[in-house]
């Protein structure tokens, strides 16, 4: 397992100099423009760490992708039918998010579906969407979720729904005392 995710890392480093240098960028204005430290960004692109779930999102932002076209950016052909033995995991090991693409991926897309799990205490915080007006319907399937959406806290139980379109800041916080699993279909505008 941990050499796929080896590969995954050593793939997304390499897509991730590709994007930079096709835009002309240099790593001190990929930083600028990203919120991503210089040496963090280095680091990815020869991929020594891999990136967070936040600082993906910071440069899926930047460069107008969701971090799931990102990450399909660098698979193999897309296939129209992906086994649930073949969906491919990410962990941010920070946070204690797992993230897994339900969707065959595909980057001409607009729509996707995406489980999440996180961790007892887990939280994470997006400062902005990957892509402006992004619209996303979550479902929890178990365990209690707290998402923020700029100002507005909504407090999710197994079950519930939420869909809102996102255009600033966004925070998803377990909040129970088990793991959250939750469905996550998201749509391009």
């Amino acid at each position: 397992m941990r050499s796929d995710e080896e590969a995954l890392d050593t793939r997304l480093g390499a897509r991730l100099a590709e994007l930079r240098a096709r835009h002309g960028w240099s790593l001190g204005e990929l930083a600028e423009r990203s919120g991503v430290s210089r040496s963090t960004l280095s680091r990815a692109e020869r991929a020594e760490v891999s990136p967070t779930a936040a600082q993906l999102n910071r440069l899926c932002q930047v460069y107008g992708r969701t971090m799931s076209q990102l990450l399909s950016e660098v698979e193999a052909a897309p296939a129209a039918l992906v086994r649930a033995a073949d969906q491919r995991t990410w962990q941010d090991p920070g946070s204690g998010f797992v993230r897994r693409s339900v969707s065959p991926p595909h980057a001409g897309l607009r729509g996707e579906l995406v489980e999440g799990r996180l961790a007892p205490g887990a939280d994470i915080a997006y400062d902005r969407p990957p892509v402006a007006g992004l619209e996303q319907h979550l479902w929890v399937l178990d365990g209690a979720l707290e998402v923020t959406d700029a100002d507005q806290v909504h407090h999710l139980d197994t079950g519930d729904c939420l869909r809102m379109r996102v255009f600033g800041p966004t925070r998803f916080r377990c909040a129970g005392p088990v793991e959250t699993r939750y469905a996550l279909a998201v749509v391009r505008p």
